[in-house]
Order: structure tokens, then sequence, then C-alpha cells
């Protein structure tokens, strides 16, 4: 081993490879850091050159994939999100439906896992709709941005990557790892470890190119420990196949499942047609023996795109999704973000959305979320023009980040039929399956036009055990919770919002269930007008809704523990002053069960820098984190010698904020390096 003759030897060697919390000592309040304006040792894959902003990437090569540990994985593209459960299960669901995102090669807006700001991004919040969310890009190996995965997730939405091989290149990768069992076992291995790793569901295998006698021999085998594995490691997931390859190795797409491709679709746990089938195949298919009672596993493939000769796409893609569940099957359809790419007004696009979804809707059976209480959404689609906190204005700037994305509520649209008006209206926001507390503390945050009255009806199912012991009116606002320990201060901090009206005329109102053994079924918003019927437009905005086990209230807040701050990278660039300014660059990692929070806040506060005259600063938001691990960049901070911290807060879900003795902090010092 070479020893560094001196101490700046050292310190080079230390500064040339990324760091880990295991570098920092944890019973220290602080890190000191030497300022030096060097190049970035981050992993490039990983992080943008330019700022170190983490992101998402694939992998190329099949010696890559070989070569992967999870050493090497980008822990930022990790999903934080568990699958939550749904109702019906999908295994029991009797048509599904998959959705393939392919567009403009992948990796887009959505590559930056922390989120960016951009005017115009695309984003998918019909996820009730959905079973099954495929990512899809021409790599090798396409891993699934971090962000797609938790918001499919939230949803109870499959999420799977693509191994994909083409042309004479993929070709050439099969023959190696298809020629024997130790090698598509390594590549099956691998898979899996990724997918267990990175925290989605599974994979589209999808092999375009011909194969020899050696490689299609071995690919039914190859898919069916790929997916034994898969089953083993990540309960849920799914291993599909693509319409391509014959028996007998042969490229040849034949738009059905049949005796030519079935050894594939017997492998695995479902076969992705391709899209160019009639009406006929689709009736041959029906009657198929090999089918062998798995017809929800065919996945008939629906180009949005109308790309060959194809029934229907583009606006008229109801008519093939029409033919298709009238025989049963599972519908795939690929490419739905032809509204975001084809269509050139890029501020319709949510109008077009749903437009398009709303087209489909009849041919789409609904899922329900079943994550247990508490349930908390503010509607939040994971983009907009400007950042609000509790209906304040935080930040004028367009922002995109799919991990914000909340509970979506039903998109539903209803007109009156020639016209007419309405002296009451009784809206389904939300279609779930949440088993509700003995005590069900239930909390709206509203905003409507004078003379209307707002209320809530939460529909349970009509099991005999559901039993409704005393239902306060969930009409609002209403009285503080009762029957709770008031000397508790979480439950202060919650009796204290109901019936609060704020000076923007948001109103929260409370209520209490008493129930037993009861699963909410569906949540609607009734209003209704005070005065007499008369052609008056009206307004009612809905800001969040919340549901909470009261029991849960007894249990301590707890505290954020294990702050560390490492992979700091200083830079020199643009600022508020003249002269370029010194930016930090750091990663954050920190001790929290993710499951009890909507969000993170990071702050930043100087505590001294160069002039001591200068008093310490205040607590500034820098960004919200969805998990915990964050990366700073670009943070203009005092020139060295200077002292600052860096502060967690967790925004839990319970609805109220924590005191900042559980916040998490950390001090950096730094100094400039020593000149020879």
């Amino acid at each position: 081993m070479d020893v560094p003759e001196n101490e700046e030897e050292l310190d080079t060697s230390a500064r040339s490879r990324p760091e880990s919390c295991l570098d920092q000592p944890m019973d220290s309040s602080s890190v000191h850091e030497v300022v030096h304006l060097d190049s970035s040792a981050l992993p490039a894959k990983h992080h943008d050159p330019d700022t170190t902003e983490p992101i998402s990437c694939g992998l190329q090569t099949l010696e890559e994939l070989l070569s992967w540990k999870r050493s090497d994985a980008n822990l930022f593209n990790v999903a934080t999100v568990r699958l939550a459960p749904r109702e019906p299960p999908l295994a029991a669901s009797a048509c599904r439906t998959l959705v393939s995102h392919d567009m403009m090669g992948g990796y887009l807006d959505d590559r930056f896992t922390q989120g960016t700001h951009t005017d115009a991004p695309y984003a998918f919040y019909h996820w009730h709709y959905i079973d099954i969310f495929n990512y899809f890009t021409h790599n090798l190996v396409t891993i699934p941005p971090a962000v797609w995965t938790n918001a499919a997730h939230k949803h109870g939405v499959v999420v799977l990557g693509t191994f994909i091989t083409e042309w004479t290149e993929g070709a050439a990768v099969c023959e190696a790892f298809l020629k024997d069992e130790e090698s598509y076992r390594a590549v099956a291995d691998k898979l899996v470890q990724i997918s267990h790793c990175y925290s989605f569901d599974g994979w589209l295998i999808n092999i375009e190119n011909s194969l020899s006698d050696v490689a299609v021999k071995n690919t039914p085998l190859f898919l069916q420990y790929l997916t034994e594995q898969m089953h083993e490691r990540v309960p849920g997931s799914l291993v599909l196949w693509y319409d391509s390859v014959l028996e007998k190795g042969e490229l040849k797409w034949q738009n059905e499942l049949n005796q030519s491709n079935r050894v594939f679709f017997a492998a695995c746990d479902g076969f992705f047609t391709n899209y160019n089938w009639t009406v006929q195949s689709l009736e041959w298919m029906a009657g198929y023996s090999g089918l062998e009672g798995r017809q929800a596993d065919v996945y008939v493939g629906v180009d949005v795109f109308a790309r060959g000769k194809v029934v229907g796409g583009m606006w008229e893609t109801n008519k093939a999704l029409e033919f298709i569940r009238k025989h049963n099957f599972s519908v795939a359809l690929f490419a739905p973000g032809w509204v975001y790419e084809t269509l050139s007004d890029k501020t319709q696009f949510r109008k077009n959305q749903d437009k398009f979804w709303a087209l489909l809707s009849d041919f789409l059976p609904i899922h329900r979320p079943a994550s247990p209480l508490p349930f908390v959404s503010s509607f939040c689609q994971g983009f907009g023009k400007a950042v609000y906190r509790k209906g304040q204005l935080e930040a004028s700037r367009s922002w995109f980040n799919l991990s914000a994305q909340e509970v979506q509520p039903l998109y539903i649209n209803t007109q009156l039929e020639g016209g007419g008006w309405l002296s009451s209206l009784s809206a389904k926001i939300f279609s779930l399956h949440v088993p509700l507390a003995t005590k069900t503390l239930v909390t709206l945050i509203y905003k409507s036009s004078p003379g209307i009255r707002v209320s809530l009806e939460l529909k349970t199912t009509d099991a005999s055990q559901c039993t409704h012991m005393n239902v306060y009116d969930v009409k609002l606002p209403a009285v503080s919770p009762a029957g709770l320990d008031d000397g508790l201060e979480s439950v202060s901090q919650f009796s204290q919002l109901c019936g609060n009206l704020s000076p923007d005329g948001w109103t929260t109102g409370c209520s209490q269930l008493e129930l037993r053994g009861c699963v909410l079924r569906e949540l609607s918003l009734n209003i209704q007008r005070d005065r007499e019927p008369q052609e008056t437009p009206f307004s009612c905005r809905v800001g969040e809704i919340l549901l909470l086990d009261g029991a849960s209230l007894q249990t301590p807040p707890q505290l954020v523990q294990g702050l560390c701050i490492y992979d700091v990278v200083w830079l020199r660039g643009a600022g508020t002053s003249t002269s370029p300014c010194l930016h930090l660059n750091a990663t954050m990692r920190w001790d929290y069960p993710t499951e009890l929070v909507r969000h993170f806040r990071v702050y930043w506060q100087r505590l001294r820098g160069p002039d001591p005259r200068i008093p310490p600063g205040q607590l500034a938001l820098v960004g919200r984190a969805y998990s915990n691990l964050y990366r700073v960049t670009e943070l203009e901070v005092p020139e060295a010698p200077g002292l600052l911290e860096l502060v967690v807060e967790p925004v839990i879900r319970k609805g109220f904020q924590l005191p900042e003795s559980h916040w998490g902090r950390r001090i950096l010092s730094y100094t400039e390096a020593k000149t020879q």
C-alpha cells in the first residue's frame, strides 16, 4: 500500500472519492470543511456535471449490467414509497390496464430526482384508471426514475422497468447472455437485484432481434428463472414478455398470442401483444386453448400514436379499448403521452390529458388505494406554477416533482343536459378502501363563495360488521374533536385548527366519527346554497382533506436523528453580488420513518461569516425532500471562514407542526485551503 508522504497528499487522496455518513463522528454536532475548488469526484452518471444535482439514468451495455453492484447504486433514485395495497388486488382484477410510458427517449425532466424548474412538464395523474406502469426507453436496462415509482406506489400501481435488445447490437447481447444457464442466470440475478435495490416491481422483457437456436432455447428458461426470482425477492412483482420473437428464433410480430409464441407466455406473468391486431385476431385469441384461463394476463397493445395499420389511436383510442374489453383482455396503452408530444399548445396539457382519459373511462375499471390511516391529500399533481404552504405563497416559480404528487381524486366531468340550476351538489372526490378507526377525526380545508354551505359525505362498506355508533354531523365548520386528552400538545395543536378562518378566506373545519369495523369506500363533497334559487355563479375550492385515527394523537412524535453532511463540493458561480460567489453543494442524510411524513423541509442558516459584525441570519428554506436524503445544490454562502447550520423539519401526515426540538440540525464550519 502506498502511504501518503504528507498531509496535503492525504487530503487530496480523501477528496478523490465520494464520502459517506460513516466518515463522520456522530458524537459531534458539527462538521468542518476546507474549501477546495476542485472538480467533483461524484459519479457523473448520477449527478448533473454542472450543478451536482442528482439524476436518474439507465444502463447501456451488458458489461455495465453484469458489473452493477449495490454499492454503486444511485441512492437518490431509490423509491421511498412502498406499494400501497389496493382493492381489488391486482391478481383478482378480471381485466387490467397497463401504461407503457415512452416519451422522446426518456429521462427528460423526470430524471431530476429532487425535481426541477420547468414551465410545461409532462405528468400523469389518472392513476385510479391503471394497474401497471412501465417506464420505457431504448436503453438496454431502463430503471424507472424514483419520482414515477413514488407517485405510482401511492396509488397501488405496480411499476416495471424495461430490458430491451434491438437490431444487430441487440442480437450480439442476446447471444452473449443466452448462451448457457450460467450466463442467463447472471443477467436475471442482476435485474432482480436492481429492482429490489430501487424498489420497483418487475420488468418488461422486449427482445426485438432474431435469436439463434441456442439463444431461443434458453429464452423461456431465462424468463422462468427471472420470474421465480422476482417473486421471491419482490412480492407482488411481475415479469411481462413483448410479442416479437417466435419459438424458433425468428423476429416476427404476431399481434396476438398463439402457438408460435406461447412458450414465452407460459414462462412468465404476462404477454404484451404488438399493436397491429384485428378484431378477428381478438376473436380467435379469445377461443385459443393456450390461454389456459389466463385471459387477464394477455395485454393487448394499443399504440396511441396510431402508427401502422391499427384500430383506433389518438382521439379514437377508445375504439380499440371497446373491442379489447368485449373479449375480456387486458390493455397495454403505449405512449399515451401523445397528448403532450403532438399537441403544440402545452398550456392546454391538463385539458387535453383530462379529455383523453375521459374518452377511455368507460373501458377502464378503477381500483381503490387501501392504505391505512392517516389519509391526507391536498390534490397536488406534482407540478405547478408556484409553491404554496398552508395556502400562503412560498415561491413564485414553476416546478415539477412527481414525488410530491399526493393521492389523486377522481377526475369526473359532470354537466347538466340542456342547462339548469342547482340548489345542491354532491361531487364524489375519492374512491378508496381505507379502514377507519374507532374514533376517526376528519378535517376539511376549503374556500367558498358567500352563501355556500360545504360538508363531506363519507360512505362506508355495507359489511355487516360496520357499526356507526356516534357519527357527528360532518357539516363544517364543526366543534373541536371531543373526548380527547387536551393535555397533549399534539391534541391541542389539532384542536386549534378546527373552525379557523384564515385571512384569505380558507376555513378549516373538523368532525369526529365514532365507528367500529368500518371501511371508507367513497368520499364526496356536498355543496348547498343558503339563498333562494337564482342564477348566481359561485365557486368552492378544496385545499386539503385529512382523516386521522384519534388514538394516534396520543403517540409522542419522533425526533430526526443521525443528520450528517457529506460529498461536499465547493463551486464558484453567479450570485447576487458582482463577483463570483461561493456555492455549497452537499448531501444531507438523516433517520426518520418516511411513512410518517408528507415531506421534509430543508433549511439553512448563516451563523457566522468572515465579518463578525454581521449578525446571524434567519432560517431560509432550501427545498423539500421526499426521502431521508437531500442534495443541497448551488447554495450561495458567505466567504470563508464561515459557520452555517443545515436543518431538517419533518412535515408529518397528522397535520400539525412538530416543535423545533424534534428537527434535525447540523453545523458546518469551513475555512480556506492553505496555499503553499
